[in-house]
């Protein structure tokens, strides 16, 4: 009973000196690292989403209707401008060929009776020697037939333009794609698609830019560029084309919902390594040849899209309860909370354009810690861990 009585009365002594243990200060010292920050010179890329294009590409169509009697080609293959691909059952168009040059026949015969007739009329109406009518009416028969031998010139040419397009030819040099008909299928004229073409060397890189960023894309286009790889492309897999391109095309319109406009850049292509449709980054190598303010990725803190920094600042805190002049001011080092404009991320240091000054000094470590106006220390060289909270990545 003695041993339970003196557990008791020992829990409640440790219990009573933890309740009066002295608390920690309510706003002590952050220990944290600080950068001077500098300017210097830096080399760096604007990157941007891109998509390749094919400078020419068309999707076949059968100009005439029919079945399809044969392919010629392999799909996925390099075709020339004017190789055979289709043919379209050319039977009937053959016939119909046949037919108009047959006609043509007759109306070239029947004008050269027209031509003797009128010829001999006119002669004959020399001398007086025919009555009039008759002689009018060899003069309207021979126009008449003039005007029928084009007609059927006309309807050859046409039936010999059908009979030419039962055979499809490739308009362009191009790879060519899968056959979207197989043998027999019944296609229909300029609706069924037979199948598509797009060129390959050079080749197209798509890319969009904000309407403020137009004027310095226009300069690049006009003038010559500082550098020889202005313009380079990171490929899907991450990889550096071996290519450098140059401005194409800058579209003729900025989107007035967005504020965007498209630019095109011209790459060479002799390998086919860029196949139409791929997503790419292009990049665009840094001509600003002023210095930058630099500062590492950890020292910047986004809070919904927008980004800080904690500056460092000497300042005079006065403590009225203090029983000495010494004692109630003191010197202490705060730390304030600038927005800051970032541009690009350069490994592990992200450009700062605006925000701040050359000469301020920034807080690189446990800024995580911090709110604005926080006493700070440089007394422990590494500021404290956050576990991976705040920091810019």
């Amino acid at each position: 009973m003695n041993r339970v009585i003196l557990s008791t009365v020992l829990i409640s002594c440790v219990a009573v000196m933890a309740c009066t243990k002295k608390q920690p200060p309510s706003n002590p010292e952050v220990p944290v690292s600080l950068l001077k920050l500098k300017t210097r010179n830096v080399l760096y890329y604007d990157k941007y989403p891109s998509t390749t294009a094919a400078l020419s590409q068309v999707s076949l169509l059968p100009q005439i209707q029919g079945a399809i009697t044969n392919i010629f080609f392999t799909e996925g293959t390099y075709v020339k401008k004017g190789q055979k691909l289709y043919e379209i059952d050319e039977r009937i168009y053959r016939d119909n060929y046949d037919a108009a040059v047959a006609n043509q026949r007759v109306a070239e015969g029947n004008l050269a009776q027209a031509q003797q007739d009128a010829d001999r009329y006119e002669y004959l109406n020399t001398y007086n020697a025919v009555a009039k009518q008759l002689y009018d009416h060899a003069i309207i028969t021979l126009q008449n037939s003039k005007s029928a031998v084009k007609s059927a010139e006309e309807t050859v040419k046409t039936a010999k333009t059908n009979l030419n397009y039962a055979i499809v030819t490739a308009p362009f040099d191009g790879t060519i794609g899968f056959s979207q008909v197989k043998l027999g299928d019944v296609v229909t004229a300029g609706s069924t698609v037979l199948n598509t073409i797009s060129t390959n060397d050079p080749i197209a890189v798509d890319f969009i830019i904000n309407e403020k960023q137009l004027s310095h894309f226009e300069k690049l286009q006009s003038g010559k560029p500082v550098t020889d790889s202005l313009f380079t492309i990171l490929l899907p897999d991450n990889t550096l084309y071996p290519y450098t391109g140059k401005i194409s095309v800058i579209d003729r319109a900025v989107d007035s919902q967005t504020g965007a406009i498209r630019i095109r850049l011209v790459f060479p292509n002799p390998k086919n390594n860029l196949r139409v449709g791929m997503s790419c980054v292009v990049r665009v190598h840094n001509e600003e040849t002023t210095p930058q303010m630099v500062l590492p990725n950890k020292a910047v803190v986004e809070q919904m899209g927008e980004y800080f920094v904690f500056v460092a600042k000497d300042s005079v805190i006065n403590n009225p309860k203090a029983q000495t002049d010494t004692g109630r001011i003191k010197h202490k080092m705060l730390a304030f909370q600038k927005k800051v404009q970032v541009g690009q991320t350069i490994g592990p240091n992200v450009i700062i354009k605006s925000g701040v000054n050359p000469g301020d000094r920034i807080v690189t470590d446990g800024v995580q810690l911090l709110h604005d106006g926080s006493q700070i220390t440089t007394a422990n060289k590494v500021g404290p861990s956050a576990g991976g909270k705040g920091g810019r990545g």
